[in-house]
């Protein structure tokens, strides 16, 4: 299974180039993150699809390496909306939070060793709840789960 990073990686490089578009392998990792990036506002759209185009019929005949989650990604006044995206939580230092210390980083505090969310900036959690794995912070601390922050994205 790709790491986090990947994805980050990914994604900061296509913005860089001015991509319209990415792929990324189709895992539940992936497409859980590129989802919350979609409702915060960073991508356009997600599609799935093999590795020639985004198509969900094919993505269903295809096998599992060549099936792809492609991401239209969002530009505004021909600027990157998404500047900055990086890891929080690393293979070699898991930093997982309780519900007071995600209250805390959403609210502008310092929790742990992880700086405050700011304007417009989203975080990632993953929980132990198998109905809601992926959440943003802040949708985190409404349904009162903890979880590991795995990355960031401003």
């Amino acid at each position: 299974m790709p790491l986090p990073y990947d994805l980050c990686a990914r994604l900061q490089n296509a913005f860089r180039a001015r991509h319209a578009r990415i792929s990324v392998p189709h895992t539940t990792q992936n497409l859980g993150i590129l989802t919350i990036l979609l409702r915060a506002g960073f991508i356009t759209s997600i599609t799935r699809g093999t590795i020639e185009a985004p198509s969900p019929e094919k993505f269903l005949e295809a096998g599992e390496a060549q099936r792809r989650i492609w991401a239209d990604l969002k530009y505004r006044n021909d600027r990157p909306v998404l500047e900055n995206m990086h890891l929080v939580s690393k293979p070699s230092k898991r930093v997982f939070m309780d519900i007071g210390e995600i209250r805390r980083l959403c609210s502008g505090r310092s929790a742990k060793t992880v700086k405050p969310l700011g304007m417009s900036e989203i975080a990632v959690v993953q929980t132990n709840s198998k109905e809601y794995e992926w959440l943003e912070a802040r949708e985190a601390l409404q349904l009162h789960l903890s979880g590991e922050v795995i990355c960031r994205a401003s």
